[in-house]
């Protein structure tokens, strides 16, 4: 349920399940579990979207596509660069509260934007491309993916039904590459499967989609309302009680 409602929510579905795993102390291996949630999710997204992925499938050298691609560079390059220290940020939940600050600041900031006149197909590489960075950005705990890109493609005056689409199509191509790179690893290693009952693993499954389903169609209605700066409320609340915890009181972390 987390998962799917908060991969596509601007609050960091990767902040919250950090910061639920150190509340509820969840340990051992979730490796499967959390594949089988991604793919979910995948699934919840590409259903909402599915006229445009079709259309786009069509026409694979469409503005629209080269635009997606565009902007899923920044993010990859980051990833493959930084692995090993994003991967040590995640295990400690370090600056966790900062990014959902951080994400809180500017889903504020852009709430204040007026709307925007441009759609997709009027959209430059430049604006695809500082998309992308807002995703890069988002590698870190508590920085939010749809917040980041969402806040972005307002700021660079993209309409806001097209902002939400953006977004969510551009989600795609990163958690099918999480999976590409799950399952290499659950093949190289089949131990990471050890330990997983199929009854949890259809129930979390389930539960993922549903809720990330209800969740992107939340959104597009949030996003097309101006609603963006009620979740940045959320996230300055959420935020400072993590960095409280982190840096004075150690309950949690």
């Amino acid at each position: 349920i987390i998962q799917g409602l908060t991969e596509f929510l601007p609050v960091s579905s990767s902040g919250h399940l950090v910061l639920f795993q150190n509340i509820f102390g969840v340990e051992g291996n979730t490796f499967t579990f959390d594949l089988c949630v991604h793919f979910a999710t995948l699934v919840a997204v590409c259903t909402v979207y599915r006229k445009d992925i079709l259309a786009y499938a069509r026409k694979p050298f469409s503005k629209p596509v080269l635009l997606l691609v565009t902007a899923t560079v920044p993010a990859v390059i980051a990833a493959l660069l930084l692995e090993d220290w994003l991967k040590g940020f995640f295990d400690t939940g370090g600056s966790l509260g900062g990014g959902f600050l951080f994400t809180a600041f500017v889903l504020l900031v852009v709430s204040k934007i007026p709307k925007g006149k441009k759609s997709i197909e009027e959209s430059k590489g430049i604006d695809a491309f500082l998309i992308g960075c807002g995703q890069a950005i988002a590698l870190l705990p508590g920085v939010s993916r749809s917040g980041m890109t969402i806040s972005a493609s307002l700021s660079r005056g993209l309409k806001r039904e097209e902002a939400s689409k953006f977004s969510f199509l551009l989600s795609i191509p990163v958690i099918l590459g999480a999976l590409v790179f799950d399952i290499y690893d659950l093949i190289k290693d089949p131990s990471l499967a050890d330990g997983i009952a199929f009854a949890p693993l259809a129930v979390g499954m389930i539960a993922a989609g549903f809720c990330g389903y209800l969740a992107v169609r939340f959104m597009i209605k949030a996003v097309n309302r101006g609603k963006l700066n009620y979740f940045s409320y959320y996230l300055f609340a959420l935020g400072a009680l993590v960095l409280a915890d982190q840096l004075f009181i150690g309950k949690i972390f």
